[in-house]
């Protein structure tokens, strides 16, 4: 290979990592603005905070976060990056073992600092079951909520676009043993596709049109269960909002869409709050710090797909400064060895948005 193919390839490098740290990072901010708004009303958010501009600390009361620092990250971005480790250490295939391992001494971890911010529903119920003796494959059959879409980012990373239905598997592989239904794996494609397209190059709205076609092959994995689809869901839930006022955009995600925790609410929330946003990354997470219901999920969705589009380099790095809980050191080796993965999986390295 001659000198100036070398220069390029690492130029493309660089800019993939860059990428790849933007949905990390990017997420982060949106999940550690959103940490004290989290499980509140609109109306609660006002009361206490005032509109949520900037990193603020939760009510002495808070039913999830009380005692964190202002900018502290949550369970959305340690359990993605705890997901990043296990898809770099698992190679080919996936450990479900070591993921699930992982898992448990994550939630000891936590719970040895005092956090109120524990495993989600469908994770604890999953992680129970295969406790008393489930197998993995079907432990995750009544999975539901968003608890895979909120930390599928790595897979987005490391997996290229092209082609979709091996992205597609890559995130049934990695929910199956706590969120192996239909839905939480439709939700959990679209993510990961919006953030693959990314990575890629490409721009917000060719990420979330990119969304909705995984969202689609993903409704097709796992166990079925009922709920609304999640691909029409996403196209609605941005057309909904599409050239709307972010007040009035607010009220429709809240009134229309929805912001709690099951999949077919906060993942076409999170889609909507792109759309508003216009891909800003912090304009995303602080619209998703006011909606109330399950802020810090759906900032930490939308300001990731909103991060990798815009690259690390372009996140407000005043408030990169403030995130607590996050050594973006360890971001970087991170997203670099996913970003390797990604690039061998490619071939040629050269990876397309489209």
């Amino acid at each position: 290979m001659d000198t100036p193919r070398m220069e390029t390839l690492s130029m493309e490098t660089a800019a993939a990592i860059d990428r790849a740290m933007g949905a990390l990072v990017g997420g982060a901010l949106g999940d550690a603005l959103g940490m004290p708004t989290q499980l509140l009303s609109p109306a609660r958010i006002v009361e206490l905070y005032g509109p949520v501009e900037g990193f603020v600390a939760p009510a002495a009361d808070h039913p999830v976060s009380k005692g964190l620092a202002a900018g502290t990250v949550t369970d959305d971005t340690e359990q993605a990056l705890l997901l990043g480790r296990i898809l770099v250490a698992s190679g080919d295939g996936f450990d479900h073992t070591r993921w699930v391992k992982a898992l448990l001494d994550w939630e000891r971890e936590v719970k040895a600092r005092g956090s109120y911010d524990l495993l989600g529903p469908s994770t604890k119920r999953a992680i129970d079951a295969i406790n008393d003796g489930v197998p993995a494959e079907e432990a995750g059959r009544s999975g539901d909520t968003n608890g895979a879409a909120m930390r599928i980012a790595p897979v987005g990373i490391m997996m290229p676009l092209e082609p979709l239905d091996a992205l597609v598997a890559k995130v049934a592989e990695t929910c199956r043993a706590t969120h192996n239904t239909s839905i939480a794996i439709a939700a959990a494609a679209a993510v990961a596709a919006a953030v693959s397209c990314g990575v890629a190059g490409g721009d917000w709205r060719t990420t979330s049109d990119r969304a909705v076609v995984a969202a689609r092959q993903g409704a097709e994995r796992g166990h079925w269960t009922t709920g609304g689809d999640i691909a029409a869901r996403i196209d609605w839930a941005r057309g909904l909002v599409r050239g709307k006022a972010v007040t009035d955009g607010i009220r429709l995600i809240v009134d229309l869409v929805g912001t709690g925790v099951a999949s077919q609410e906060s993942v076409p929330a999170a889609f909507a709050v792109l759309e508003i946003a216009g891909g800003d990354p912090w304009q995303a997470a602080v619209i998703s710090a006011n909606l109330g219901g399950d802020t810090d999920t759906i900032g930490a969705i939308a300001a990731g797909m909103a991060g990798v589009c815009a690259g690390f380099r372009r996140l407000p790095q005043e408030h990169v400064a403030r995130l607590k809980g996050l050594d973006i050191a360890q971001v970087r080796a991170l997203a670099a060895d996913l970003i390797a993965v990604r690039m061998a999986k490619s071939g040629s390295g050269k990876d397309a948005a489209a």
